[in-house]
Order: C-alpha cells, then structure tokens, then sequence
C-alpha cells in the first residue's frame, strides 16, 4: 500500500536529505509539512512538489570554465 503521506525520516531517506534540511525548507515555506498529534508528516504530493522545484543541476565543460 502506498501511504498518502511520509513521517519526516521517511521523507529524508526517500529523498536523501538530512533532518535539518528539511527542517529548513519548512521553515522557509518551499516545503509543505502538516502536524498530527507530535508527528510532522508531509503528504507526498506536497514532497512531489517540492522535488519538482529544485533547480536542475547544470555542469559546465572545462572549456567554458577556463574561458
């Protein structure tokens, strides 16, 4: 069964990221976290979201670089 939504671990594993920075996109607003009880949970709609935004790595060749 596919859970509608992640406790804050299973969010930082599933996307590899440490408990404080998630922390920090929360509390920057750029990620959307709901309470229940003493659990943060976050709905992976709103982690899809948040995957989807950040910004796509772009490498640049040696020959630009030195340019």
């Amino acid at each position: 069964m596919n859970a509608s939504a992640l406790t804050l671990k299973d969010f930082c594993d599933a996307y590899r990221v440490c408990r404080e920075t998630a922390y920090q996109q929360i509390r920057t607003g750029r990620l959307r976290a709901v309470k229940l009880g003493r659990k943060t949970l976050i709905l992976r709609a709103d982690a899809e979201v948040w995957a989807a935004s950040l910004p796509e790595l772009r490498t640049v060749g040696r020959e630009q670089a030195s340019a």
